[in-house]
């Protein structure tokens, strides 16, 4: 290996600090059951997600979507067995600040939405330190892409696909369902913010080292990168889930207010007194998955 290769490994790795010019967040694993020992703490009344998985569906586990340079790249896909008619499709895209986090984290979500009758892929994307964005937009794409090809294997309606995501997560799937070349049929955004330079919005250092480089320095791909400056009349119906955390609303009430100038249907709903990461623990997640659900029976069936 040459002096210029063993160098870069050297930045890279060591300190766990310098790499791409950022400064590389402190990232933990980012888990259902993590954030649960994390939450209790404050939030004793507070269970662990444990539900069995519906007899009506299906599960496909670790397909490959994409290969970049010897890169696999794995979905999870969860579908209805009836295959009696066809069925809508869900994207699901995990949180972890763009850093963290797996496909793993949305089998509840997934398994639930199946035996609904939807086919839910949960997906596998680049993080921060394998790649920079758009990388993992460019990977939700290819993996939807992936999903309709195979629609015949799963029943999926490929007209009527929807896209769902939480924190970092919901930030990527709005920006994959704002622009209109993806044909997004609607939008669930779990408490992700939807502009990164909104005067709403907090610079962060896992922003930073996803978008590489700070905002000040970076200011085009911070711009690029938020959803909210695709926002018009072609955007899909969206619902907003959030925490009672303000930070992660940034850019919300804007887009919101854009989506009603051209009578498309959009609502928020606010968990009171929820942290962010509410989702991974019950009895948020049951609440969170029936106001996700009574939204896709409206807007995506």
């Amino acid at each position: 290996m040459s002096f210029q290769k063993l160098y870069f490994l050297f930045v890279f790795f060591v300190g766990g600090t310098i790499a791409f010019g950022q400064t590389k967040p402190n990232a933990t694993p980012y888990t259902n059951e993590a954030t649960y020992e994390k939450l209790k703490k404050k939030h004793p009344f507070i269970t662990p997600l444990n539900r069995h998985t519906p007899p009506n569906i299906g599960i496909d586990k670790d397909v490959e979507y994409a290969n970049i340079n010897g890169l696999s790249l794995k979905a999870d896909i969860y579908y209805p067995l009836d295959k009696t008619k066809k069925h809508p499709g869900v994207a699901l895209i995990h949180g972890g600040g763009w850093i963290s986090g797996s496909k793993e984290n949305e089998k509840y979500m997934a398994q639930e939405l199946a035996s609904k009758g939807y086919v839910a892929i949960a997906i596998g994307y680049r993080l921060s330190e394998v790649a920079k964005y758009p990388a993992a937009i460019d990977d939700v794409k290819n993996a939807i892409k992936f999903l309709k090809k195979n629609r015949k294997k799963y029943s999926l309606d490929q007209k009527k696909i929807g896209i769902l995501g939480e924190s970092a997560g919901a930030q990527i799937a709005t920006l994959v369902g704002v622009q209109p070349k993806n044909k997004i049929k609607v939008i669930v955004n779990i408490d992700g913010i939807v502009s990164f330079i909104h005067p709403e919005a907090e610079e962060s250092t896992y922003a930073a080292f996803w978008l590489a480089g700070d905002r000040k320095d970076n200011l085009k791909i911070w711009t690029e990168a938020s959803p909210l400056e695709y926002v018009g009349k072609k955007t899909p119906p969206t619902l907003f889930i959030n925490s009672s955390q303000p930070r992660f609303h940034a850019g919300r009430d804007d887009m919101m207010k854009i989506l009603k100038s051209h009578n498309i249907f959009t609502e928020y709903y606010e968990i009171k007194d929820s942290p962010h990461s509410f989702w991974s623990a019950e009895p948020w997640f049951t609440e969170t998955f029936n106001l996700t659900v009574e939204f896709l029976d409206k807007n995506l069936k």
